[in-house]
C-alpha cells in the first residue's frame, strides 16, 4: 500500500511510522506547517492536490484532523485517515469532516458521539496508544534511578501558561454570570464520569458570556459557541485549579514533583523539575516514581488520555481520575487504579506507597496489557480493517 504521511511535530510519530514500516507500505512524507494548515489555505490545498496526484496513494494519514488535507483528498478522491488525540479539537466541527473520503478516529468516544449526534457519519472510535518497543529499548541503571525517583510525579502542563487561562477573558461578564459559572465549574470539579459544563451554559448565560467576549465561527465550521466556551475556557480553568489543588494536597504530605512548562510559586512545596523530554526522559520518569498521576483535561469526556497509555507503556504504576473507558480495556487494581474524589486520592495514594509489591504488581499487569493490545501496530491494524475492510467500529 502506499501511503503518504502528513509530518509535523505530532507525538507518537516514531512509532505509527515503524507501524507502516512493519506492514511493508511504501510511505512517503509531506511536511505540514500547522499555522497555514488551520483555515481552508488554497495554495497549501492546491500543493497536496498535486503530491497527490502525482503520487497514486492508497490513502493519506495525519494525527489530527485537517480540513486543507481533507479538501485536497476529497478533489483526489484518495481516503483521508485521521487519529485524532487532541482535546478539544474544534476542526473536528468544520463541514469538510462531512466528506466522503474521511475516516476520521477519535480517542475519546464521548467526543466522537457528539459529531454523530450531529449528523456525521466518517468519524469513528479508538482509543490511543504506547509505543512500547521504544521504551523497551532504554536501559536503566542506579544513576537514572537515583535522578529520577519519586514518591509522586505528574507530567504536564497546569495550565497556569498565559494562552491557556483563557478564562481570564470572561472578567467583563456581569456578577451574577461570573457566580454562575464559577458555580458550574465548582459543580464539575466534584463530578467524575460526566459532563455538565455545556449543558449549563444557558442562553441567558451565552448572551452575558459572547457580550463579555465575542465569538467569531470558523467560516466552513459548525461548532457551537456553548461547545466553544465550555471546553477552551471552562474545562482549562477547572484543570488549572484541579492540578493547583491537588498537587497542593499531595506535596504537603508527600514528595512531589512536577514536570512542566514555566515556574509555579504558588506550589513552594512542589518540586518542579521543569518540562520533560517526551520521550526517553519521560519513560525514566514513569519508571523510576512510586505513584505516576493523572489529571485529566474535563473536556475529555470518557477518553483515556495519551498520559495513560504512556505511564502503563513504561511499566509505570498509574493513578487517575475516573474515566468511564479505563474500565473497558483495563481492571482497577489490577492494572491500574482510579480516585473519584481527593479524599480518595489520599487514602489510595497512602496505600499504595506502603504497599511495594501489590504496587509492582500492578504496574507489571499494566504494562503486559498495553504491549499486548495497545501499541502503534495494533492500532493501525484496527484502522486499516475500517477503512479497507469495511468494519464499522475500530
Amino acid at each position: 500500500m502506499r501511503v503518504l504521511y502528513i509530518l509535523w511535530d505530532s507525538y507518537g510519530n516514531n512509532g505509527m511510522i515503524r507501524a507502516f514500516q512493519e506492514r511493508g507500505d511504501v510511505l512517503e512524507t509531506f511536511q505540514l506547517d500547522r499555522k497555514s494548515a488551520i483555515k481552508l489555505n488554497k495554495e497549501l490545498a492546491e500543493q497536496l492536490i498535486r503530491r497527490i496526484a502525482v503520487g497514486k496513494y492508497d490513502m493519506v494519514f495525519s494525527y489530527n484532523y485537517y480540513p486543507v488535507v481533507s479538501l485536497a483528498c476529497n478533489s483526489c478522491q484518495v481516503k483521508y485517515v485521521s487519529w485524532v488525540y487532541d482535546s478539544p479539537f474544534v476542526s473536528l466541527y468544520s463541514n469538510t469532516i462531512r466528506f466522503p473520503y474521511n475516516y476520521v478516529f477519535i480517542f475519546d468516544r464521548g467526543a466522537w458521539f457528539d459529531l454523530k449526534r450531529c449528523g456525521v457519519d466518517t468519524v469513528y472510535h479508538l482509543p490511543l496508544a504506547a509505543d512500547v518497543d521504544l521504551y523497551d529499548s532504554y536501559g536503566m541503571n542506579e544513576q537514572i534511578r537515583d535522578i529520577y525517583s519519586a514518591q509522586i510525579s505528574f507530567v504536564g502542563s497546569t495550565y497556569w501558561e498565559r494562552k491557556n487561562q483563557l478564562f481570564r477573558r470572561l472578567q467583563g461578564v456581569n456578577a451574577y454570570t461570573r457566580g454562575y459559572l464559577e458555580g458550574v465549574m465548582q459543580a464539575q470539579k466534584e463530578i467524575y464520569g460526566a459532563t455538565l459544563l455545556e449543558d449549563m451554559l444557558t442562553p441567558d448565560i451565552m448572551e452575558q458570556i459572547l457580550k463579555a467576549r465575542p465569538w467569531v465561527p470558523n467560516e466552513d465550521g459548525f461548532e457551537r459557541g456553548s461547545w466553544v466556551y465550555a471546553n477552551y475556557h471552562l474545562a482549562r480553568q477547572i484543570a488549572f485549579e484541579q492540578r493547583q489543588e491537588i498537587l497542593e494536597m499531595l506535596s504537603e504530605r508527600y514528595q512531589t514533583v512536577l514536570y512542566t512548562h514555566g515556574s509555579t510559586p504558588s506550589l513552594p512545596l512542589v518540586d518542579n523539575r521543569g518540562p520533560a523530554g517526551y520521550y526517553k526522559e519521560s519513560v525514566y520518569i514513569y519508571r523510576c516514581s512510586k505513584i505516576n498521576l493523572n489529571i485529566s483535561l474535563r473536556s475529555i469526556i470518557t477518553g483515556i488520555p495519551l498520559r495513560a497509555f504512556e505511564i502503563m507503556g513504561s511499566g509505570g504504576f498509574l493513578l487517575t481520575n475516573y474515566q468511564e473507558e479505563f474500565q473497558e480495556h483495563f481492571v482497577p487494581g489490577e492494572d491500574f487504579d482510579y480516585y473519584s474524589s481527593n479524599e480518595e486520592l489520599l487514602d489510595k495514594t497512602e496505600y499504595y506507597l506502603t504497599h511495594e509489591k501489590e504496587r509492582a504488581e500492578i504496574a507489571r499487569n499494566g504494562y503486559e496489557k498495553v504491549k499486548k493490545y495497545h501499541t502503534y501496530r495494533n492500532r493501525l491494524e484496527e484502522m486499516i480493517s475500517v477503512v479497507f475492510g469495511g468494519s464499522e467500529d475500530a
